[in-house]
């Protein structure tokens, strides 16, 4: 995969401060069943990720929020915060973070050049959120070439409703990368890539670490998940 895909910036956090003046409206997250379990990641209310409930008290995002994009260095798990459901200026349920488990095999390199495969962390929160508020994302493997995706993302420019991009194509998988046609944007880091059927709920199958070009085209990387994401959810919780 390193030799046909160039990363644009794998420290995938945006650097800018969080207060965005204006935004377009998101369109089509209402339509995905249970999409609050999305939120923002306030990180020490300077940078910004996007995360995704997994259960009452467990969030999932790229592991390379967890550092600072400026320095390189780890950041306190508890100056995060979790806005779930964010839409304007009002979440569905806030809650701080007090404790981050990342993957045993990411490794953080401070430059462009950071490898997608095991970027993920479980962050765990400090109050769980009730089933009754949000209900947790259901996780599921990977798709397969080809396969439909959807991603929801805060960014930069949708710091404060989510922004959807709907039918994106699975194009390559490797190890535990996807290359996807999603073309998201800094904040996206952590953001749920998720399989749309109908008539069920949306299923969490895997979480965009990075922006890359593939030849002159526009991609997004994102991480899979391995039998270590269930230890990681023991281990934070």
């Amino acid at each position: 995969m390193r030799h046909f895909i160039r990363l644009i910036a794998a420290a995938f956090v945006a650097s800018t401060t969080l207060s965005v003046s204006a935004e377009a409206q998101s369109a089509g997250v209402r339509a995905i069943q249970g999409w609050e379990a999305v939120g923002r990641l306030n990180i020490a209310g300077r940078n910004m990720c996007t995360g995704s409930l997994i259960a009452p008290n467990l969030v999932l995002t790229a592991a390379h929020c967890l550092y600072n994009p400026q320095t390189g260095q780890a950041v306190n798990p508890r100056n995060i915060k979790f806005e779930a459901g964010l839409n304007g200026r009002r979440a569905k349920a806030s809650r701080r973070v007090v404790k981050a488990v990342i993957h045993p095999g990411y490794r953080h390199k401070w430059s462009s050049r950071s490898e997608a495969g095991s970027d993920i962390a479980v962050l765990r929160l400090n109050r769980p959120i009730s089933g009754s508020q949000i209900r947790p994302f259901v996780l599921a493997a990977a798709p397969t070439p080809g396969e439909s995706v959807d991603v929801l993302s805060y960014t930069v420019n949708h710091a404060s409703r989510p922004a959807r991009e709907r039918d994106c194509r699975i194009l390559s998988t490797r190890s535990e990368t996807l290359v996807t046609s999603c073309r998201a944007d800094y904040g996206a880091s952590g953001s749920p890539v998720l399989q749309m059927r109908p008539g069920h709920s949306p299923m969490l199958v895997s979480v965009i670490s990075a922006k890359a070009q593939m030849g002159r085209k526009r991609v997004s990387l994102a991480t899979t998940f391995d039998r270590s994401l269930r230890a990681l959810m023991r281990r934070a919780g």
